[in-house]
């Protein structure tokens, strides 16, 4: 079985491929839908925000697009040929284990290989090496994990995703638990990794200013009162019932960030 490498910058033709849609998707419990059917689409390029307050469905959105539950209705398409790298908000390692950070980020390449050469190929450990130049995990990626800050943690996290060669990046609350600079840091990474390897990033915040300010669209949720929203970012951010749920005290600093984008 082949591995499937890293993607490198691509033609602009191939920017345009849709990497994952949902047509009349419908999330929930049991027979309960949560949210009212959703339809939107990510293109390999493309950086989309998923933004609401708690308990307004995202979880559940992401749990249903990574296959982790079952969707009560409508259609999840994407290509064969797509690979999903997933970045949760914690990765739980056992504190007596001292697993080393590049033996983590190691895990992202066996997505696709053989039992009997996992980690081992000339050609995993050259996504090894280009996750870690990608992310700047190399100060500290022989460290112990346990041992590593929260924004070096989700570094870790990140080249781990990215080694595997996705081509859509799934990120849920990416930056919950860190500072405001080691947020920007990986805010920035983020925004090269789109440039450098031409892939979709969906990215769930509960930082506006984070979204509004890199995202090419956004999907806004919110549960209680059944309402989804999507566009860019300037056009959801004046959405009613955006403005509604967030205050109009945030409207000037989403201005500013937007920089008069439509």
């Amino acid at each position: 079985m082949s591995h499937h490498p890293l993607p490198r910058d691509s033609a602009p033709s191939r920017r345009s491929e849709f990497l994952l849609r949902t047509v009349g998707l419908s999330v929930g419990f049991g027979r309960r839908a949560i949210l009212p059917p959703i339809d939107f689409e990510v293109r390999r390029g493309e950086l989309w925000g998923v933004i609401g307050r708690n308990g307004a469905g995202k979880t559940t959105v992401f749990r249903t697009l990574l296959g982790l539950q079952p969707s009560l209705g409508g259609v999840i398409e994407r290509p064969a040929t797509t690979l999903i790298g997933y970045v949760p908000q914690r990765h739980a390692v056992d504190p007596l284990v001292p697993t080393r950070a590049v033996d983590l980020i190691a895990e992202g390449t066996e997505q696709g290989l053989s039992f009997l050469h996992l980690g081992k190929s000339k050609e995993a450990r050259a996504q090894v090496e280009q996750a870690i130049d990608a992310t700047g995990c190399g100060a500290f990626v022989r460290r112990r994990y346990r041992d590593l800050s929260e924004g070096q943690k989700q570094r870790v996290l990140l080249a781990r995703a990215i080694a595997g060669g996705p081509d859509l990046l799934v990120l849920d609350e990416p930056t919950s638990a860190m500072d405001l600079v080691a947020e920007q840091e990986v805010v920035d990474i983020l925004a090269q990794l789109r440039q450098r390897l031409s892939i979709g990033i969906l990215l769930v915040s509960h930082h506006l200013g984070v979204l509004v300010s890199m995202v090419d669209r956004l999907l806004f949720l919110d549960a209680d009162d059944a309402i989804v929203v999507d566009g860019t970012a300037a056009e959801v951010t004046r959405h009613p019932a955006f403005v509604e749920r967030y205050g109009a005290v945030l409207q000037p600093r989403t201005a500013e960030l937007l920089g008069g984008r439509a």
